[in-house]
């Protein structure tokens, strides 16, 4: 074939000129547009896990997309069940009604996780102050209650790893994570789609009180001088000294139940308690064996044989603060700063969420939104002078057991906070009571399982902008074909050019 003649343009350059644009923008935007494919979502993954606390169980349901398995505030709670009936300790004479009682809110977790996803779904089980408990009375039926909870939740389709108890510090640890991880305090995206790290000091705080324990987490600004009470964590490549400590038998029950045996033990009469926390007019009988029934609770060094006291209300909202603190020890030794009963803890520092008990007892009073300090002291003082009577016209369906409790615990909250804690009338407004944070309850439990999946890698997941494999295969199959159609026509108009006839055409 002879050389193509210069300076001949015609038609067919132009053609190919158009066909190598169209091909070139449309490999830009094939290369360029998001995958979008109808038929293959973003595939999510499931986990599961139960709370189980001294006073109740509770079955969390969680989802996240696995393309951003790694990342941060992906995931999300799709669901919450409550399983009825006490705490999973409450079945220490009954270990089968342990795992009887989960079945329920198994059942339910199999309607929401698809079925060909459920043997992949990671299920846990973590116990806290109430087998805690348990295991110090009677090792034996504790671990009866576990083999059962265990062989219930394995009739399950569920990848089960296995039930554990958690020690006070875990279970503060894994609430501190949890709080920070949805705050987003740890890690974040930027606009700019790069991973950025807030700055340390930007952690909140974490002050939790359940049924038989309370926990306070947070990361001071001083060095830990009590290695017992530092937890060290490595999070998305930063490392975090944060102050861990679990008060057991400080929790709401077992301190309103060590509060009444405090109370009979003082009382002038054997057979009748007043209890200047209860609404007046209120009165109920309670036997002593209920009322010693606990490892929290200790016994008079003369027990009586099991009897019948009569509780009535003395109507002192001021004796049921007093009655409260002779809870604590708040001496602390020499050159040594504490929370409460000589256990070493660092000044507060930060902000912090308060969940569980602290918020469920200050809400059903409306000191939840950013009160004074004094405006929460005297809201209180005015709801412990209401006479029985009138709570009940009040708060007409509300649990009888409850409102009783009402003023005594929420007095215990704000003790715990201000004596035992160490806040005041200037850190208290550091304070921010909350039962979710985007749209998540706040606990341990997912700071439990995002450490037990490994969702919070210990490095900073590494910022890379990807495309889909089915796109690139897409544009490499586009480039090719341009190639063969350019050089198939630029051989036919070189062909054209030299065939005899070729300026008739």
């Amino acid at each position: 074939m002879r050389p193509c003649r210069t300076g001949a343009v015609g038609w067919g350059s132009a053609a190919v000129l158009f066909v190598l644009a169209v091909l070139v923008a449309a490999v830009f935007l094939l290369v360029l547009a998001p995958a979008r494919d109808a038929a293959l979502p973003v595939r999510t993954k499931y986990g599961l896990v139960f709370d189980a606390g001294s006073t109740h169980t509770a079955l969390y349901i969680y989802r996240w997309p696995v393309d951003k398995e790694n990342g941060t505030g992906v995931v999300t709670q799709v669901e919450t069940c409550t399983v009825n009936g006490s705490g999973i300790s409450s079945y220490a004479d009954d270990p089968a009604g342990a795992g009887a009682s989960l079945k329920p809110c198994l059942d339910k977790a199999m309607t929401i996780v698809p079925v060909e996803q459920q043997w992949e779904t990671p299920t846990y089980l973590g116990a806290t102050a109430g087998m805690r408990l348990l295991r110090e009375q009677n090792s034996t039926k504790a671990e009866q209650v576990f083999a059962e909870v265990t062989k219930a939740i394995r009739e399950y389709p569920v990848d089960f790893h296995g039930a554990q108890i958690l020690t006070g510090n875990e279970e503060g640890s894994f609430s501190w994570v949890t709080v920070n991880y949805l705050l987003e305090t740890l890690i974040k995206v930027s606009f700019t789609g790069g991973w950025t790290h807030p700055p340390v000091e930007d952690a909140i705080g974490a002050l939790d009180l359940g049924g038989a324990s309370t926990q306070i987490t947070f990361l001071p600004g001083t060095t830990i001088d009590d290695s017992n009470t530092r937890a060290l964590l490595r999070l998305y490549g930063t490392n975090y000294s944060i102050y861990a400590h679990s008060y057991l038998c400080y929790g709401e029950r077992q301190a309103l139940k060590r509060l009444m045996a405090s109370l009979h033990q003082d009382s002038l009469s054997p057979r009748q308690v007043l209890h200047p926390c209860y609404p007046k007019g209120y009165q109920e009988n309670v036997t002593t064996a209920d009322l010693y029934n606990s490892p929290c609770v200790l016994a008079p060094s003369t027990p009586s044989p099991a009897q019948v006291l009569m509780v009535t209300r003395t109507g002192d909202p001021a004796a049921c603060s007093s009655a409260i603190q002779r809870l604590f020890n708040f001496t602390c030794g020499a050159n040594r700063t504490c929370g409460f009963n000589g256990v070493y803890q660092p000044p507060v520092r930060g902000q912090f969420v308060a969940f569980s008990g602290f918020y469920y007892n200050l809400h059903f009073l409306n000191l939840t939104g950013e009160q004074s300090l004094s405006s929460a002291n005297d809201t209180l003082r005015k709801f412990c002078t209401k006479t029985w009577k009138k709570l009940q016209k009040e708060f007409p369906t509300m649990n009888r057991t409850h409102l009783r409790d009402s003023c005594a615990a929420s007095s215990y909250a704000l003790t715990l906070l201000l004596q035992g804690y160490k806040f005041n009338h200037k850190t208290w407004l550091n304070i921010h009571f909350r039962q979710q944070v985007s749209n998540v309850d706040v606990g341990w439990t997912l700071g439990y399982m995002l450490n037990l999946t490994n969702m919070i890698p210990p490095e900073t997941p590494r910022s890379v902008i990807g495309l889909p494999r089915r796109n690139w295969i897409a544009a490499t199959v586009l480039l090719a074909i341009m190639l063969v159609l350019i050089f198939c026509l630029l051989s036919a108009m070189c062909y054209q050019k030299n065939y005899p006839g070729y300026e008739s055409l």
